[in-house]
């Protein structure tokens, strides 16, 4: 209940009032106590002030939230529909806090300000945002609270949440980001991905876990060995959501989803959700909470791209000119084939510049030594398909260069999303010959936008022989979660060499799956 303060007397219940506010109003004056007996009236939802004008209270509204006495102690909670000051006012765990506090995150980003307080009353959630916003952070956090909250170990061979992600990449990124949070806790978090050994895992799983993030071919292999059981699961989280309810699968998550415990908390997050998308999501969310903090497709604010138009026996030559103006700046450049961008990372290192590669042929090792390299700078050009769009975590990227567009819209969006993260700077370049305008089209209707020409002007378009590959970096047959690209899996359904899971296996018959899951 919202208290009108335009020149009344506040009608508050006289008792004594607590809250948890900002910290960055610890230090302002307080407002006399009064001691007249002010009129009680019942409530059941707790109180909302409105903003007080003054020296007494900061710019922004000032909110209390009365809760019932607990064992003499009166329990504080963030009420419903206010925007957060900073972290300190979610009632949570010292251990939380202190973890927040040390790793730097003092303000919500705006999809953080929206989901979290949702979350942690336990809704269902329908996040979108912009990628390098912090989405991770915004179903971490209230995932961690909860296992918090509720005070219970795994049992053996169980998992009490699961996080489901597309790719290795980006379930080693969620693993590690959610680490810094429970080092001071005993909530344990177990990774399972293709390319590592599978016998680690099921000695892991043994023990149990708290959270567990996979990608959906590697568990499918556990539970089928019965090396994992997700009945007591009662949280589970689809990053890249796109891309988890895509035709590549579906199919999985039929599998996946029934195995869980019920009743369940489930939360789906990414930056782009095509509205078929949109529809398939409705069987695994119960009357969600939609946060949208910009539409779909939209690409970060800090990010300045430009569009170059060339022939195609040109773009060796432009992108080597791009790279020598600034030879100390992390650059990362996609293309669209696995083969191209070892050829292309190949040429770059002939000609002096500091490349590495990854993409659907390198084993796990050796694209986590990659990425590790770039991160630290030890390379300064990290060529890579689709496969690494949505997996590469590093603030210090100050280009993108699209040498190849991708074959779906979408991963356009996550692609410039390597840079002009957690609020940075950063510059997206793409090339575009005769026979990738149509697929210029696609990225800039999804868009809204028109890309600002840089040079050239556009040619006619020649309609692109598409080859016979797996994807953008990935093996062929692969799911987009078996360590391939995002460019996959939009051909017709038909098709099941590109959906292992499209197809019921027969009885008795475990379906095959690739080895990177």
């Amino acid at each position: 209940m919202a208290l009108d303060m335009r020149g009344r007397t506040s009608h508050v219940p006289h008792m004594s009032l607590r809250c948890r506010v900002s910290s960055r109003t610890a230090g302002m004056p307080r407002a006399p106590d009064s001691d007249r007996q002010l009129p009680r009236f019942p409530s059941r939802r707790g109180l909302t002030i409105a903003p007080i004008r003054g020296p007494v209270a900061p710019s922004s509204a000032m909110h209390i939230r009365v809760w019932p006495l607990i064992d003499g102690c009166r329990v504080m909670r963030r009420p419903k529909g206010y925007d957060l000051f900073d972290f300190d006012m979610l009632g949570l765990k010292p251990a939380l806090l202190k973890a927040l506090k040390a790793s730097g995150f003092d303000t919500p980003t705006p999809i953080q300000n929206q989901a979290i307080p949702l979350a942690l009353d336990g809704h269902d959630i329908l996040g979108l945002a912009q990628t390098g916003t912090g989405k991770t952070l915004a179903f971490g956090l209230p995932l961690i609270a909860h296992l918090m909250d509720e005070n219970t170990r795994p049992q053996t061979r169980t998992a009490r949440a699961l996080i489901l992600a597309p790719t290795r990449e980006l379930a080693n990124q969620i693993a590690d980001s959610l680490r810094v949070f429970t080092l001071n806790t005993q909530i344990k978090i177990a990774t399972v991905v293709g390319g590592q050994s599978i016998g680690r895992q099921i000695a892991t799983l043994a023990r149990g876990t708290d959270i567990l993030v996979a990608t959906p071919g590697r568990l499918i292999d556990l539970m089928d060995r019965g090396a994992v059981d997700l009945r007591q699961a009662r949280h589970l989280v689809l990053d890249e959501a796109d891309q988890m309810l895509d035709l590549g699968f579906i199919h999985a998550l039929r599998r996946i989803a029934p195995a869980l415990g019920t009743p369940r908390q489930t939360m789906l997050f990414s930056a782009t959700m095509p509205k078929q998308m949109e529809e398939l999501s409705r069987a695994y969310l119960t009357n969600p909470r939609r946060v949208q903090v910009a539409p779909p497709g939209k690409a970060a604010d800090k990010v300045t791209q430009s569009l170059r138009y060339m022939d195609k026996g040109a773009k060796p030559a432009v992108l080597r000119e791009i790279l020598n103006r600034d030879r100390d700046a992390l650059t990362l450049v996609f293309a669209r084939t696995k083969h191209g961008a070892e050829k292309l990372m190949k040429g770059l290192v002939d000609d002096g510049f500091n490349a590495a590669s990854i993409h659907g042929n390198k084993s796990q090792g050796q694209r986590d030594r990659a990425i590790k390299a770039f991160r630290d700078g030890t390379i300064n050009v990290l060529v890579a398909t689709d496969v690494a769009a949505r997996g590469i975590d590093i603030p210090g990227v100050a280009y993108v260069i699209n040498y190849e567009l991708p074959d779906t819209p979408d991963n356009y969006v996550h692609r410039i999303g390597r840079t002009a993260r957690a609020g940075r700077e950063g510059e997206a370049i793409a090339f575009c010959c005769a026979e990738e305008v149509d697929l210029l089209v696609q990225i800039e209707k999804l868009m809204k936008v028109e890309i600002p020409v840089a040079s050239g002007t556009r040619p006619k378009a020649v309609k692109m022989e598409k080859p016979q590959r797996g994807g953008g970096g990935g093996g062929r047959g692969r799911a987009p979660g078996q360590g391939q690209g995002q460019g996959q899996g939009h051909g017709k359904a038909g098709k099941s060499a590109h959906r292992p899971f499209a197809d019921a296996a027969p009885k008795g018959r475990r379906p095959r799956r690739s080895r990177a899951a």
